[in-house]
């Protein structure tokens, strides 16, 4: 088991390394420190512009909804997020009305732990019933996806019950959770915030989500399958609690740009 410590300083470090390259003026967008730590639930973030009830801000490990994957749930200062979208390489979040934010105002960004974990653990579920699938049924097409907190669905294209292949799928699957293999994400084009995934059985996957850290922590992958019309199928994916332990740092302080855990 790694030591939950080093973990969480080297993680630490290449964050705050990031929000020098902010102050410095390089970076001219909302940094996804999602991306950097998305094992990272607090941290302290400064308002970069106020519309009304929409805000943004400098970094946010606040994700916004984007390929399927829900927004995350929680607060910036005492606010409550209601919406989080994507504008460009910004991201704009919804507070509640009266939450008294002005440009230049440091605020403490909170995320809902459990949802977050639940949607990566879902998300990298399906990530890999998909590959899976496109590994055994190569004329298929994808035609929609979602995860949320509580499952995740993938609709597609074709003409015969798809559940013939769960067996195999859930089998090849168990396999992959059960050799816990890391989970690399990074950058395919960092101007471009292209992104993607990879892991040992498959070639790199583009994808701008949140990722586990190894394959042991999605858990037993349940799969059932539907029939959402004509010539369509959907597979919905759901996952047990995993015995792996969790990469993360639950004591670990909230991070701002100066370096300092947030009191």
């Amino acid at each position: 088991m790694p030591d939950r410590r080093h973990v969480c300083l080297r993680n630490e470090k290449s964050i705050l390394d990031a929000y020098e390259k902010i102050h410095q003026g390089s970076v001219r967008m909302t940094r996804k420190v999602f991306w950097e730590d998305p094992y990272l639930t607090e941290l302290e973030a400064r308002v970069t512009s106020v519309r009304g009830d929409d805000i943004t801000v400098e970094e946010t490990i606040f994700y916004a909804f984007a390929g399927g994957q829900e927004s995350d749930h929680g607060t910036i200062g005492n606010s409550r997020v209601l919406q989080a979208r994507k504008e460009g390489k910004e991201i704009v979040y919804t507070l509640e009305n009266g939450h008294g934010l002005k440009p230049g105002d440091w605020v403490r960004m909170t995320i809902d732990w459990e949802r977050r974990y639940g949607l990566m653990r879902l998300h990298f579920a399906a990530e890999i019933v998909l590959e899976l699938v496109y590994q055994h049924l190569r004329s298929i097409k994808k035609i929609g996806a979602h995860i949320a907190q509580d499952k995740a669905r993938i609709d597609f294209e074709w003409g015969e019950n798809i559940s013939k292949m769960f067996p195999v799928i859930q089998e090849e699957a168990r396999r992959i959770v059960d050799a816990n293999q890391e989970i690399v994400s990074a950058f395919s084009d960092e101007d471009a915030e292209e992104r993607y995934w990879e892991i040992g059985e498959f070639a790199r996957v583009p994808c701008g989500g949140t990722h586990l850290r190894r394959t042991g922590e999605i858990g037993e992958i349940e799969l059932k399958r539907k029939n959402p019309g004509k010539g369509k199928e959907r597979i919905e994916i759901y996952v047990r609690k995993s015995s792996v332990w969790p990469a993360v740092c639950p004591t670990s302080p909230a991070l701002d740009r100066r370096g300092q855990g947030a009191q």
